[in-house]
């Protein structure tokens, strides 16, 4: 069973920036694709941003041009680092990690933005 930590989520006002962190308990150098989901009260859960073993990336329509994200495959951990946020973008956020024949799920960290 893989572990996923993630870490950095916090209240920040618009226009602030957070990092995300997500640290797997096991190597992620085989998975498919590790990512970003986010759900807002009374909202669907929703794709915000991918990465894939080969390194192609996605971003949900919302976030392109303020939100990235990357990996350390040494470390285990892939980031979402996110600038200009907007209070729409306040939701938990949650670490996904993909292999072949398993999904993971972290537990979520919230993100509020608010003045």
């Amino acid at each position: 069973q893989v572990r996923l930590v993630e870490s950095g989520g916090g209240l920040v006002q618009p226009g602030g920036s957070l990092r995300l962190s997500c640290a797997a308990s096991e190597s992620i150098f085989n998975m498919n694709t590790m990512g970003w989901y986010r759900q807002a009260p009374g909202k669907e859960r929703e794709l915000v941003a991918s990465i894939t073993g080969g390194g192609s990336t996605y971003y949900t329509y919302s976030v392109k041009g303020r939100f990235t994200i990357s990996r350390d495959i040494a470390k285990n951990t892939v980031y979402l680092q996110m600038s200009s946020l907007k209070p729409e973008d306040t939701a938990v956020y949650y670490c996904h990690l993909g292999f072949i024949s398993n999904n993971y799920w972290g537990h979520g960290t919230q993100v509020t933005v608010s003045s």
